[in-house]
């Protein structure tokens, strides 16, 4: 199984590879993706933001290359597929956060994470919720820490909301620019850059954490 998941998780993680998962899976398998990552805990290793910028580039026509799909179309469906996997997520912390306390770490759960989202929900509070759509990690751990933190459900769909709306539809739409642009043949390059981008959050915080604490604890 794990051996399968790491096949899986290269192929994802290369711009033909994730080309060729959405040309072949199309906007079923996209939304099956971010769903999975934004509301399983095991949904963790998904590349939601090189997924919705690739998305955003095949959804133009270039050169010889149809566009594979309507962006408005598009970025309705993942929305949804967003919000409801956050939702999840919510809905998976309020009744199994107790559980996952005291669960040891396994190939599909690292309680580290758990804790990196519980103390950015606690640092952020609800505006996290927004924030972490945009952090690889973050956006998988933090409904599910938002659930374990009693947040209401309706108050948490309002946040919710918000996030997916503007994550989904800032990434396919940066991608729908690039695609009618030379860059479009190059999308290695751009998916380089969008993740090098998502990853400096968690960068700098890692940063901060290890500048302000002392040396007993960095020891």
């Amino acid at each position: 199984m794990t051996a399968w998941l790491a096949d899986f998780w290269s192929h994802l993680h290369t711009a033909e590879g994730l080309r060729q998962t959405i040309e072949v899976g199309g906007l079923g398998l996209m939304c099956l993706i971010i769903f999975a990552e934004t509301g399983l805990l095991v949904g963790f290793f998904l590349p939601g933001d090189s997924l919705l910028v690739t998305a955003g580039v095949l959804s133009v026509a270039n050169g010889g290359r149809p566009a594979y799909f309507q962006p408005w179309e598009l970025t309705a469906l993942l929305t949804l597929a967003a919000i409801v996997g956050d939702q999840t997520g919510h809905w998976l912390g309020r009744r199994y956060g107790l559980v996952m306390e005291t669960k040891p770490d396994s190939w599909w759960y690292k309680r580290r994470h758990l804790e990196a989202a519980r103390g950015y929900f606690a640092q952020k509070g609800p505006l996290a919720i927004v924030l972490a759509r945009f952090v690889p990690l973050l956006r998988t751990f933090v409904p599910f820490a938002a659930g374990m933190g009693e947040m209401s459900t309706a108050r948490f769909l309002r946040w919710n909301i918000l996030g997916g709306v503007l994550w989904i539809n800032s990434l396919v739409w940066l991608g729908h620019a690039l695609g009618a642009t030379p860059l479009a043949d190059q999308l290695h390059k751009v998916i380089l850059i969008v993740v090098a981008v998502s990853l400096v959050p968690l960068a700098w915080a890692a940063g901060k954490r290890l500048l302000t604490s002392g040396p007993e604890t960095r020891t």
